[in-house]
């Protein structure tokens, strides 16, 4: 069958053989785990894991492809076909009798945040323990950027909570029919959530972080005194770890966390 692209899909379909040899290589030994395919698409990354894997589920949104695949994989009855839209779908009763899920995929960029934040979800359940996910060069470079860099912002840090991010190798747009405008760039995230180390819950961080970050261009202090946050407030709880006039993509997450629970415990004194 020849690769039609949806355009309202996304669809760029991987055709380069060692790129995909590579995407199902950095998962490692596969014998013993159940995996979750975001796309397969024609399935070229489908087949190398269906050798290698316990489990096969592959979610896939376009039903002409879901057709395909479950026609193609009709005999391997560990091969999990779903015609399905992946945020919509729930990964822990893909589970069976594993302990948790890797997950494989080339992300949409149009959802690529959506996607993230699900697995994210599932990454604080212990339900994903890790993931090797091609996306936009550009979008990848800011997940994995550090503190201090340009392109670290609100995603990096809530992504860095959740995981260790690793940036496995870029792929041109030659490699996949058809070709993208953009260069695609894959990473793995191995889950490790930072919640209990840093002392915070995720729902009042992640509120605190999106207000951190809320202008690129302010610095640190004036996005919390635009979020409500009094002068006074912020140099009675500021940390001597954070300089004065830094901006938020200078704060690493610990030195974040250490400014979020002194201005906790200052407005918990307050009358």
């Amino acid at each position: 069958m020849s690769a039609k692209r949806k355009p309202k899909l996304g669809q760029n379909f991987l055709v380069d053989r060692s790129a995909c040899l590579r995407i199902a290589n950095s998962l490692g030994d596969l014998s013993r785990r159940t995996v979750v395919e975001i796309g397969p698409g024609h399935g070229a990354i489908t087949a190398l894991l269906a050798e290698r894997c316990k489990n096969l589920h592959c979610v896939e949104f376009d039903s002409a492809l879901a057709r395909e695949l479950q026609l193609r994989f009709r005999h391997q009855t560990h091969v999990i076909i779903h015609h399905a839209d992946i945020l919509t779908s729930d990964l822990h009763a893909m589970l069976g009798d594993s302990q948790s899920l890797d997950v494989v995929g080339n992300l949409p960029y149009y959802i690529t945040s959506e996607i993230l934040l699900l697995l994210f979800a599932a990454a604080r359940q212990s339900t994903v323990s890790r993931a090797v996910l091609m996306m936009q060069r550009e979008v990848a470079e800011r997940i994995a950027a550090c503190p201090g860099a340009s392109d670290y912002g609100a995603l990096s840090a809530l992504t860095q909570l959740h995981a260790a991010v690793n940036h496995l190798f870029t792929l041109p747009p030659a490699a996949f029919n058809p070709p993208p405008d953009v260069y695609s760039t894959v990473l793995r995230l191995d889950f490790a959530p930072r919640f209990a180390e840093l002392g915070v819950s995720f729902a009042e961080f992640n509120t605190f972080l999106r207000l951190s970050f809320a202008q690129k261009r302010k610095t640190l202090a004036n996005n919390l005194r635009s979020a409500g946050y009094s002068a006074a407030e912020l140099a009675a709880a500021w940390p001597a770890s954070i300089a004065a006039q830094a901006r938020s993509e200078a704060v690493p997450l610990q030195a974040m966390a250490e400014l979020y629970h002194s201005l906790q415990a200052a407005r918990r004194q307050q009358p």
